[in-house]
């Protein structure tokens, strides 16, 4: 197999399984057209990305039926970043939530299958028993990092590094694991405020450890969930590859949303009257929100419409819901968001199972990602994380015995 992935070697590599009518609607282009490239053996440079972005995984999906590239769930709460990764071809194989009811939700929507393992707390888990895998993926909490008194000299062979400098905070397990297992590439998921967090010593950190530390060419940036769901939600994303891969985010498709909170409401008959908030709870709202008004701040409860883009929803929505409260009219008084209203607000499908209580369920949505950032994230991540297991021989040994 060609190590250098060259557009048209993949059409030739994508022609002993479709023929060229189907290869030439997968590239949006007629016969005639992918005829002129097969004779020239060449292809227009400005098409070469978006072959390879289509041709890889139809090139590779077919020699393994369980998913085309593996991956690790690190942190996982209810599985949004899975859901993403396996929509592009991804196959789960370790996941780990320490916590039980996120557990539940997860273990609902993605039952146990053959040959993947869900542990509970990542800290008590060698990295050495985590399976090998192409992506790791990991939406890890982030504590405050503190230097740590003891060092261990064994994490990379190295008297100092990154086991002194984040011990005792979760991001060293992404890191301790990545140093034994070496994946492909990982995503990495945080709050925006991991950038400026204690004045950015924090962040620098991190990018030290995955660049200087593991070997790794690092990507992050910014993206407010607003894109693709009526809700303001800005995380950051960090995309990381073992190889240069040709990673970019000017690949990446944010659109203007058009989506209003009405695209995710429930009819009003089917929302049940617990939902309102109560006499008590309203006036204590308003009357804290006047308070901080009048003090010249901007705090207080967030009233949408079906018109509106929400505010951020949190994991304390369950408390009192007052960061996104729907408005029912002027007669009436406003109401919380219901679990499944949350999980649209979060890209998830309707078809996604809420089998815990509201308050868990919302802790959960409020803690989870925008289903279709990082889908979008992927779709672009997929690609180059093909081209490398590609030139990797032992990658190609291995699908071969797989069709063998």
């Amino acid at each position: 197999m060609n190590a250098e992935l060259k557009p048209i070697e993949l059409i030739r590599q994508a022609r002993s399984s479709h023929t060229y009518q189907e290869i030439a609607r997968i590239l949006d282009v007629n016969q005639s057209t992918l005829r002129r490239w097969r004779i020239s053996e060449s292809v227009p440079p400005h098409r070469e990305d978006s072959i390879r972005q289509r041709l890889l995984p139809l090139i590779i999906a077919p020699a393994n039926d369980d998913g085309s590239f593996t991956f690790i769930d690190l942190f996982a709460g209810i599985g949004g970043i899975r859901y993403a990764f396996q929509r592009h071809g991804g196959r789960c194989v370790f996941t780990s939530e320490w916590n039980q009811f996120a557990q539940k939700t997860y273990l609902a929507n993605f039952p146990h299958e053959e040959g993947h393992v869900l542990e509970g707390d990542i800290t008590r888990v060698e990295a050495e028993d985590v399976p090998d895998h192409d992506v790791l993926l990991a939406g890890f909490p982030c504590q405050p990092f503190s230097i740590a008194g003891v060092s261990k000299k064994n994490a990379l062979g190295r008297p100092h590094g990154f086991a002194d400098t984040t011990q005792g905070t979760l991001f060293y397990d992404v890191a301790r694991i990545i140093a034994a297992k070496k994946p492909k590439a990982f995503l990495l998921e945080n709050v925006k405020n991991l950038v400026s967090h204690d004045k950015g010593n924090t962040f620098r950190t991190i990018l030290q450890v995955l660049k200087e530390e593991l070997g790794y060419e690092v990507h992050y940036k910014v993206i407010d969930g607003q894109h693709f769901v009526p809700q303001h939600r800005e995380r950051i994303i960090i995309v990381g590859f073992r190889e240069p891969a040709g990673f970019t985010w000017e690949d990446l498709r944010l659109p203007d949303c058009t989506k209003r909170m009405k695209d995710i409401l429930l009819p009003a008959e089917e929302i049940d009257d617990r939902y309102t908030l109560s006499p008590k709870l309203w006036t204590y709202l308003k009357n804290y929100a006047a308070k901080h008004k009048a003090a010249g701040n901007g705090f207080g409860y967030g009233l949408v419409t079906e018109d509106s883009v929400a505010r951020t929803l949190s994991a304390r929505y369950y408390k009192d819901g007052s960061e996104i409260l729907v408005s029912q009219g002027p007669r009436k008084r406003p109401r919380r968001l219901t679990p499944r209203e949350c999980a649209r607000l979060m890209g998830f499908p309707d078809s996604f199972q809420i089998p815990v209580s509201d308050t868990q369920a919302y802790k959960q949505f409020g803690n989870s990602v925008v289903v279709p950032v990082i889908q979008e994230v992927a779709r672009i991540m997929v690609p180059r994380l093909m081209e490398l297991i590609l030139r990797d021989p032992a990658s190609s040994e291995q699908r071969e015995l797989t069709l063998a």
